[in-house]
């Protein structure tokens, strides 16, 4: 079809790290730190986001990094302020893994995924 399969995949990957040392410019000036860890826990909530959303669904990776990001906002007063639990906002990491396991177990394709694991 006169579409050249090699450079497409070369240009992808160029992209994605240029924006990835875009990302890592921006995030080392709003914390002040740079560090060997410092893209861990950011990491690892887009993963997260892509699998509750769907992994291979853009659509649905972009609906899980906003479901996240409402979680992380307002799921530790929304969830925990009745219990007496000092310190809510803490807990914003379990809200989401919480949900995460929940999302997995009930589809595990994720949201906007078929709904069923694959069979290998």
């Amino acid at each position: 079809m006169g579409i050249d399969v090699d450079r497409v995949i070369v240009t992808t990957f160029a992209i994605g790290g240029l924006l990835a040392g875009v990302a890592g410019i921006l995030f080392a000036m709003v914390f002040e730190v740079v560090g060997p860890f410092m893209g861990f826990i950011p990491g690892i909530k887009a993963f997260t986001a892509a699998v509750l959303g769907g992994i291979g669904s853009i659509g649905g990776a972009a609906l899980g990094g906003l479901i996240i990001g409402l979680l992380e906002s307002v799921g530790p007063s929304l969830f925990l302020t009745g219990f007496g639990i000092p310190g809510v906002n803490q807990l914003k990491d379990v809200i989401f893994f919480t949900i995460l396991v929940l999302v997995l177990i009930f589809r595990p394709g994720g949201i906007l995924g078929t709904g069923e694991s694959e069979k290998v």
